[in-house]
């Protein structure tokens, strides 16, 4: 896919719907050093006194040399170049809607963080969406009669899987072990899919891991429980438990969830809020359809965050699918006029996830934003951060 060896920083975003391709060579170490530069369709080639460097492409994308233009030089950057490319279509994520029905016969429910089994042999006959959360006012429009589904909310059954936003509802039966709640939950009904179930504020209904003490969701009754798609991994029960990285599967799920959403409601602008009800990031999807392809050099000079896994290797060269977005830190204060003026427009959807993972996911987007050449870390007047969130 791309190889390396120490030297020139190489950084090149593919857009495939554009068919078009920004290149970046990083700053050599010292000013005024000869850059020798070959592209060739399936490769590029940057010699310099220091060594060599050699990307490799993936199969799927080939460059058209004759195409380079805007040639300029950014201080901090290095040289920009644009160039056409010949790519295949959008590489197709996993849908998180067809996660659970992948599973042929029983599957197995595992605690993403440390591998606990939370339902083991559960066979899933039914694996449906939930309704979206306007869902109620539209049946009113529909119906010319009462309202047929009114204060009647949508619990799963015993073989069934409902899938909202950014959890999945599912129905514990007595004779699986399930994580137990803190205290009972008190329970009124709001038929929506990000807010299915309302309970009372000072409710404790957390569902935590017994080995990690993780919370993994929350009660919504005595039968249903909602997990959050970013805790839990569902598998087939044949499988063993396989380990993700937690960085890597938080950012995957959240950029599926992004590009599923902006796909099936067209909206691009999210908050991203704690259980608590807090926000934490607002988010503004620009594309989904890029391909990074990166070699590191030395990635000594790339900032470290000791809380998150670290995913670079030192002469790494690296490929993938990728999304790109504009993000805003809300905690402690921060950006509390634009949060407000977000939470009031009717056309930004809200994903709810547990509050320590919206911290993670700003680690998470803090330590890519950090890894892009310092020209792309901006974004004009939104005064926020874009990164790529990879995606499988």
């Amino acid at each position: 896919m791309a190889a390396a060896a120490a030297g020139t920083r190489v950084f090149l975003e593919v857009r495939r719907r554009l068919q078009s391709a920004l290149l970046i060579l990083g700053e050599p170490k010292e000013g005024g050093v000869p850059v020798d530069i070959s592209i060739a369709p399936c490769s590029l080639r940057v010699k310099t006194p220091e060594g060599c460097t050699e990307l490799r492409l993936p199969a799927e994308v080939s460059l058209v040399p004759s195409s380079c233009r805007g040639l300029q030089y950014v201080p901090g950057d290095g040289l920009h170049l644009r160039l056409q490319v010949r790519a295949e279509s959008d590489a197709k994520l996993i849908s998180m809607f067809n996660q659970s029905s992948q599973a042929h016969g029983c599957c197995t429910f595992y605690c993403q963080s440390c591998g606990e089994v939370v339902i083991r042999d559960r066979k899933l006959v039914r694996v449906l969406p939930l309704p979206s959360e306007n869902w109620g006012a539209l049946v009113e429009e529909w119906c010319c009669h009462p309202d047929p589904f009114a204060n009647k909310p949508l619990h799963p059954q015993e073989n069934d899987c409902f899938i909202g936003d950014s959890f999945f509802l599912v129905n514990l039966r007595s004779d699986l072990w399930q994580p137990r709640p803190e205290s009972a939950p008190v329970e009124t009904h709001c038929p929506s899919s990000e807010n299915h179930f309302k309970l009372k504020p000072k409710a404790n209904t957390k569902v935590i891991c017994k080995r990690c003490k993780v919370m993994l969701g929350e009660t919504m009754s005595s039968e249903t429980t909602k997990f959050y798609m970013t805790e839990i991994i569902i598998q087939p029960s044949e499988r063993n438990f396989s380990i993700i990285p937690r960085s890597q599967f938080v950012q995957n799920v959240v950029a599926q969830c992004l590009v599923e959403l902006s796909a099936a409601r067209s909206t691009f602008r999210f908050t991203i809020q704690g259980h608590d009800g807090k926000a934490y990031i607002l988010l503004w999807l620009l594309n989904s359809d890029s391909l990074v392809i990166e070699s590191l050099g030395s990635s000594k000079s790339i900032t470290k965050f000791p809380l998150l896994e670290d995913t670079l290797k030192e002469d790494s060269s690296s490929a993938w699918n990728a999304v790109k977005v504009l993000y805003q830190p809300c905690i402690k204060n921060r950006n509390e006029k634009l949060s407000s003026a977000w939470e009031s427009d009717i056309s930004i959807h809200s994903l709810t996830l547990p509050s320590a993972t919206c911290l993670e996911l700003l680690l998470i987007l803090s330590r890519n934003n950090a890894t892009l050449p310092p020209s792309l870390r901006s974004m004009n007047s939104f005064q926020s951060l874009h990164t790529w969130a990879q995606c499988e």
